[in-house]
Parts: structure tokens; C-alpha cells; sequence
């Protein structure tokens, strides 16, 4: 599957957006604020976005909650669904531009659209993709039984299962080899 640079950035964008979002009621939220919903801007080079609010910081948060459930959606058609709704919902204009240095590339939002429907537009358009291509298994939550982070599988052979390999799934095939070990000796 062919992913174009503009794409990669906005599957990034939304995997971290989607991580934010606290694990549980007693976990922290991951965009607690204006600051740190600026800096997930800056961090992500979102481009055409003014000075951010309390509604833009409400707006991303609904947004996040909606494509949290495009990653655990059981089936294609449901996903498809929630995608449709956050596109639609924010006007998608599909617009050639090349700016900051870049070649020419598509975004989805309209011209002065909030950061919100910015992300709902160019990430949706990005999971959309997916969908389309019969990919969206590739869509997914870690398997480590304390971790549900998002992540996108693109490896050849669609066999991920961790959203980060080094951490969740070294931890667990560890776990694994003390206990073949512990049951050998004992």
C-alpha cells in the first residue's frame, strides 16, 4: 500500500491524538490543556491553525473520542461510518497546496477551518484509506494486556501486535521466557 507523505503525517497525528485519551477515569488526559494542545499542534507541524481555545481544546477531545472508535470498531462497516460522520461533519474541501517546503500534496479541510475539523478532515480522509484499501485491520490497539494504545500496523505482513515492540513487547515475551523457565526448574 502506497502512502504518501501527507498521509504518514496525519495516521501519526491521529495515532498520538488517540493516545492521549486517558486509559481510565483515574489516568491522566493527555491534552489536560490550551499549552499542551499547542504543542501537539506544533509537534505535528499542523499547518493554518490560529490561536487556540477552550472550545478548540473541547472540539479536539470530542473528535479524539470519535476516532478512538474508528481503531476498536469491530468491522469495516463501522468504521466506515464513524469516518463518514467526522468528515462530513467537518466540511471536507479537498484542496492541492504546497506549502513549507513541501511538494504538492492534498489537504481536506477548508481554508480557516478550526483545528478540529482540520484533524477531522485530513486524519479521516488518511483512516479513510484504509477502509477503502481493505487495510483497516491494520488499524489497531496493542495487545499487551495493560495497554490499549493505537497504533497503525505497517509492517509487510500485517503482523504487529504491540504498539511499540521495545517496551509492550519485549515486557511480554519476557514475562513469557521467565515463566517456559520457571515451569522447567520447577
Amino acid at each position: 500500500m502506497l502512502i504518501t507523505h501527507d498521509t504518514r503525517c496525519a495516521l501519526e497525528a491521529v495515532v498520538d491524538l488517540v493516545n492521549t485519551a486517558p486509559e481510565d477515569e483515574s489516568a491522566p488526559d493527555g491534552l489536560p490543556d490550551v499549552a499542551a494542545l499547542t504543542d501537539f499542534v506544533r509537534s505535528h507541524q499542523i499547518s493554518d491553525v490560529g490561536t487556540l481555545s477552550e472550545f478548540d481544546l473541547s472540539a479536539v477531545r470530542k473528535v479524539r473520542g470519535r476516532f478512538a472508535a474508528v481503531f476498536s470498531a469491530a468491522e469495516a462497516r463501522i468504521a466506515a461510518g464513524l469516518i463518514n460522520e467526522l468528515i462530513a461533519a467537518a466540511g471536507t474541501t479537498p484542496r492541492l497546496t504546497d506549502h513549507d517546503g513541501y511538494d504538492w500534496h492534498v489537504h481536506y479541510f477548508a481554508p480557516g477551518a478550526s483545528v478540529a475539523d482540520h484533524l477531522a478532515a485530513d486524519c479521516g480522509m488518511a483512516l479513510a484509506f484504509f477502509v477503502v484499501a481493505g487495510e483497516r485491520e491494520r488499524l489497531r490497539r496493542c495487545e499487551a494486556p495493560d495497554c490499549r494504545r493505537a497504533f497503525v500496523d505497517l509492517s509487510r505482513n500485517r503482523s504487529r501486535r504491540y504498539c511499540d515492540s521495545r517496551t509492550c513487547g519485549n515486557r511480554l515475551h519476557v514475562a513469557a521466557y521467565r515463566a517456559r523457565r520457571k515451569e522447567a526448574a520447577g
